[in-house]
């Protein structure tokens, strides 16, 4: 039986399904890699077919809290990439569950397969963070780099926008038809937006083995922009006319632990922890060069991104708007 040679390298991403995966599984398709998607429910990625040649992207099941399914995910990859994360709890499927036990399985596995693992934290990550999230994230940062060494390398992108996102589109949609936007603590929490497809190309060039093992990275754009700022630049671009309305903390706490309460929640009390503090690009991350440019990758503006795909939240759409504001519904 002829053997076959040189076939191309298997990357098995875990959560490569959601927002951020498939343009991560797009950007190491068009490398030629063969790609081995590890989601719970692989009858919900189909989506990601077409991103690759017939046969390029395979779609299996996998879970993080069971080991076992890990194992089978890793077999006879070259290189592994985490993407799994929850922005709320629910059910077995909790911060300590999934980002704490199930990132370290992750490097464990990884470690006795002998390849490199490229992982996905989040700025903000700090083991004495008064959110849950971060500190979880923090303890697999900790985790997968006690595991893996230079073998490993951390990417901490802070929020990330681009036309799947759950940041700009939600506020987009809440401004067609609230009369006002609410601006937790005054608004004046700072934000550095990445875009995700630079987010993708890291991750692409850390399986390339263009970035140096055993860091951590923090990815973010090239504007640091407050939350009211980044309200103001969604209603510009949509042609809406919103309050910003000041939301203390005390008030947006008792919003948090109502909003809390529904199947997927738009507001939790751990995700108001998170809002107190800066996500932005550290200074430290910064003079090292462990940032985009540190890499090589110039950050992309959220105005060359951001008209592309919020225009059709305005009344005209993509069409230009020649109708007067109380037809709109902005008079208010």
């Amino acid at each position: 039986m002829t053997e076959k040679t040189n076939l191309p390298k298997v990357v098995t991403v875990f959560g490569g399904s959601g927002f951020v995966g498939r343009h991560v599984v797009r950007a190491l398709a068009q490398r030629g890699y063969r790609v081995r998607v590890a989601v719970r429910r692989p009858d919900l990625a189909f989506h990601l077919q077409p991103l690759g040649d017939i046969g390029q992207i395979t779609a299996i099941q996998a879970n993080l809290r069971h080991r076992w399914s890990i194992e089978r995910a890793v077999e006879g990859a070259d290189a592994v990439i985490n993407l799994v994360g929850l922005l709320f709890e629910s059910g077995r499927q909790s911060f300590a569950a999934v980002h704490e036990f199930g990132s370290r399985a992750v490097a464990e596995t990884c470690a006795n397969a002998g390849v490199p693992l490229v992982h996905m934290s989040a700025i903000g990550a700090d083991p004495k963070s008064s959110a849950e999230y971060a500190r979880t994230k923090a303890r697999a940062e900790a985790a997968v780099l006690d595991t893996l060494g230079d073998k490993a390398v951390i990417l901490r992108p802070s929020i990330v926008f681009g036309p799947e996102d759950g940041f700009f589109n939600k506020f987009a949609d809440m401004a067609r038809y609230s009369p006002a936007l609410p601006l937790i603590g005054g608004g004046t929490m700072k934000f550095q937006p990445v875009y995700v497809g630079d987010v993708a190309e890291a991750f692409a060039r850390a399986v390339d083995g263009e970035i140096e093992g055993g860091k951590v990275y923090e990815l973010g754009g090239p504007e640091v922009l407050t939350f009211r700022e980044c309200l103001e630049e969604i209603l510009e671009i949509t042609e809406r006319k919103r309050i910003l309305l000041n939301t203390p903390w005390w008030l947006a706490r008792i919003q948090a632990r109502i909003l809390g309460l529904l199947p997927k929640p738009l507001l939790t009390i751990d995700q108001l922890e998170m809002l107190k503090s800066d996500n932005v690009v550290s200074d430290d991350a910064a003079n090292e060069d462990r940032t985009l440019a540190g890499i090589g990758i110039r950050p992309t503006t959220l105005d060359a991104i951001l008209p592309s795909y919020l225009w059709r939240y305005r009344v005209t759409g993509q069409y230009r708007n020649t109708v007067t504001p109380s037809e709109t519904g902005d008079a208010a």
